[in-house]
């Protein structure tokens, strides 16, 4: 099966033509080389996608007919992530919200002034 196939199969991506999309941008790899969308994994192949900042890990354990509903996911894969890159993701996500709310608008001239004091104090 094709690695964008198997990819969008596994709910990894949402479409098709995304997964295809990341396979050539070099997101995807299988057994740590980067892959082109029509190359094919056999069971027992590691794959490593890059998506939202996340390097995800998996292990091929079987090949799918079709796509799959999320329950069944866990049969054809083996899921390898170490859990700091999702810690990693919240910290992330925890120092965005900390500066400005989601909506607030664009920054203030307030904004804009402390940014520039923060940077030229670094320049001294």
């Amino acid at each position: 099966m094709r690695v964008d196939k198997y990819l969008w199969c596994l709910r990894y991506y949402k479409t098709r033509s995304l997964a295809t999309r990341a396979c050539k941008k070099g997101s995807v790899k299988v057994n740590g080389e980067s892959v082109k969308p029509a190359r094919d994994v056999y069971p027992g192949d590691s794959v490593e996608c890059r998506k939202n900042q996340i390097n995800y890990q998996l292990e091929v354990l079987d090949l799918p007919n079709s796509r799959l509903g999320a329950k069944l996911v866990d049969i054809y894969r083996k899921d390898t992530t170490p859990k700091d890159a999702f810690e990693h993701q919240e910290l992330l996500q925890y120092s965005k919200k900390y500066y400005r709310k989601k909506g607030m608008g664009r920054p203030t001239k307030k904004d804009r002034r402390d940014l520039e004091d923060f940077t030229n104090d670094n320049d001294i």
